[in-house]
C-alpha cells in the first residue's frame, strides 16, 4: 500500500477566499501544524512579500516561492496553504497535479468579487493588489480560475460561508481525513 501524500491538504485560491483562515482551523481540528509558504519565503529572507514586491520585484519572488512549495510539498505532513499566485508558475502546478494524483488533496477555496473585496479592504499586505484592489482582484479571480482548476481536486466556495462549514466540507470530502469513503 502506498504511504499517504503529504501534506494530505493544499490549499489553494485567489487572495482573501480563506486559505490562512481555514487552513489554521483545519490543521486545529485534524492535530497537524499548519504551514504557509508565503510565511516561509519571508523566513528565508528575513522580509515581508510586499517589501519582496517592491525591492526585487514580482519574478524574484515567484522564484523563492517556487522552491518554497516545493520544499514544504516534500517535507509538510500536515494543512498547507499556497500564496494565491503560486499557481501562475507551470512547475508549482505540475507539482500539485502530482500531489493530487498520489493521493493528496488540492483544495481550491473560491471566493466571489464582493467577498473578496470586503475581505481584502485597502490591506497594504496584498502588493499584487495594487493602485485598484477591487479591479485587479477582478482581473486575478478571471485570469487564475483554470489554473486553480487545473490543480484542485476539491474546489469549495467560500463567499458567504462560515469557517466551521468550509472546514466540515473539506474534511467530509477527503478520504484521508475520514470523509467520504
Amino acid at each position: 500500500m502506498n504511504a499517504p501524500a503529504h501534506p494530505p491538504v493544499v490549499l489553494v485560491g485567489p487572495p482573501a477566499s480563506g486559505k490562512t483562515t481555514v487552513g489554521t482551523r483545519l490543521a486545529r481540528e485534524l492535530g497537524v501544524a499548519f504551514r504557509d509558504t508565503d510565511h516561509d519565503v519571508e523566513a528565508e529572507t528575513g522580509t515581508s512579500v510586499a517589501d519582496l514586491f517592491v525591492t526585487a520585484g514580482e519574478p524574484h519572488f515567484r522564484a523563492l516561492e517556487e522552491r518554497a512549495v516545493a520544499r514544504a510539498l516534500a517535507e509538510h505532513d500536515g494543512v498547507l496553504a499556497l500564496g494565491g499566485g503560486a499557481v501562475t508558475s507551470a512547475p508549482t502546478r505540475a507539482l500539485l497535479v502530482e500531489h493530487g494524483r498520489a493521493g493528496g488533496t488540492v483544495v481550491w477555496l473560491d471566493v466571489d468579487l464582493s467577498t473578496a473585496a470586503k475581505r481584502v479592504g485597502l490591506s497594504r499586505d496584498r502588493p499584487i493588489l495594487g493602485v485598484n484592489p477591487r479591479q485587479m482582484l477582478r482581473r486575478m479571480l478571471e485570469t487564475r480560475a483554470s489554473m486553480y482548476g487545473e490543480v484542485a481536486t476539491l474546489h469549495l466556495q467560500t463567499g458567504g460561508r462560515s469557517v466551521a462549514a468550509v472546514v466540515a466540507d473539506v474534511v467530509a470530502a477527503v478520504p484521508a481525513l475520514g470523509g467520504a469513503r
